[in-house]
């Protein structure tokens, strides 16, 4: 068996996958630090866990009462946000490999600080246990400098400023879930409430929407995509960095425009706001995948993946139809399958 982890800043999931990628089990403690509780397959207890160490020992505990135990697992796996420019494949994680990660912290300190925390905390409740970690950066390394590099003085550049993408599991996901038939000029669009787009040539990352973090590209559920660095400043002037970080991070997007970061609460809306923030959702990722064919030459096919790109029919036909003058080309739903990438990559990486 495979233990996925999903640390966050204030929950960490679990996914318990056999040899043969089957999802056996799931499980989650979601407010960590505060009222937290344990999501057991859908049984929810209240518990405490001030900490991730806390967290994991309540899961832990969980898959003890079903049998499964830190011996019982050939390996844990982890999802890591970023790797930066250097860690651009899955890999064991060793010391070396976890410095890396720390030093990636400052490109991304929402997210590696409370992975590791989680890494270290299993390591010490089980130190024989092999631990891996995918990135969710790695994907996007395939995309050639002049995709990933801002017009930046070099002193800039050399601090990591740069366009990374994210989403990168999902998309190699994707991929894997094409095999054989996978299309040679691929526009992907991971559309939920994180939504990015990425240009697939030959299998390969060649362009993305996100930039030096999730922030940039598409509109989000709660991020407003592409922004003029001039108006990011002028917030950050009015309502402080960390004012603007958080408007930024968690007061726009969807949610700004139509009230609610909900897709399916605004197609369901006859409110002229929820109607006006999916058609400018729709427009703009239409208009962004507009980049991405171009920088992938053509265009043989559409997937659509995440939860707003499985589920919301509406909005696949609404970005559909504005790409619609580059002439008929196949467009497919593809389940979104993160946490089985990451069980792939371990296995893999296990021999």
């Amino acid at each position: 068996m495979i233990l996925v982890v999903n640390a966050g800043s204030s929950s960490i999931k679990v996914a318990l996958f056999s040899e043969a990628l089957s999802r056996e089990m799931a499980a989650e403690v979601a407010g960590i630090g505060g009222d937290a509780h344990l999501d057991v397959e859908g049984t929810d207890t209240p518990v405490v866990a001030a900490d991730h160490g806390a967290a994991l020992d309540h899961l832990l505990e969980a898959l003890a009462a079903r049998g499964v135990t830190p011996d019982w697992l050939r390996a844990a796996a982890h999802r890591i946000v970023h790797g930066g420019a250097t860690l651009t494949a899955p890999a064991r994680l060793s010391d070396a490999v976890l410095a890396q990660i720390e030093a990636c912290n400052p490109l991304a300190p929402l997210h590696n600080p409370h992975n590791l925390a989680a890494i270290r905390a299993l390591a010490a409740r089980a130190p024989a246990l092999p631990q891996f970690g995918s990135f969710d950066t790695a994907f996007h390394a395939t995309c050639p400098d002049i995709a990933t590099t801002y017009a930046l003085p070099e002193a800039e550049r050399a601090k990591g400023i740069r366009r990374y993408g994210f989403h990168g599991l999902s998309y190699a996901a994707l991929v894997e879930w094409f095999g054989a038939d996978l299309p040679k000029r691929l526009l992907a669009l991971h559309l939920g409430g994180g939504a990015s787009l990425c240009a697939i040539r030959d299998g390969r990352s060649v362009a993305s929407s996100m930039g030096y973090s999730p922030l940039d590209g598409l509109v989000m559920g709660t991020r407003p995509g592409e922004i003029d660095g001039m108006a990011v400043l002028r917030m950050a002037a009015d309502h402080g960095l960390d004012g603007a970080a958080h408007l930024l991070n968690h007061d726009s997007g969807l949610r700004a425009l139509g009230g609610t970061a909900d897709m399916a609460a605004l197609l369901a809306s006859d409110d002229p706001h929820a109607r006006f923030a999916v058609d400018h959702y729709c427009y703009w990722a239409a208009r962004q995948a507009g980049s991405a064919i171009v920088a992938m030459g053509g265009l043989d096919a559409i997937a659509f993946t995440g939860g707003i790109g499985e589920n919301a029919a509406p909005v696949r036909d609404a970005i559909a139809r504005r790409l619609s003058f580059l002439g008929e080309v196949p467009a497919h739903v593809v389940p979104c399958d993160e946490e089985g990438q990451i069980a792939r990559d371990a296995l893999r990486l296990l021999g």
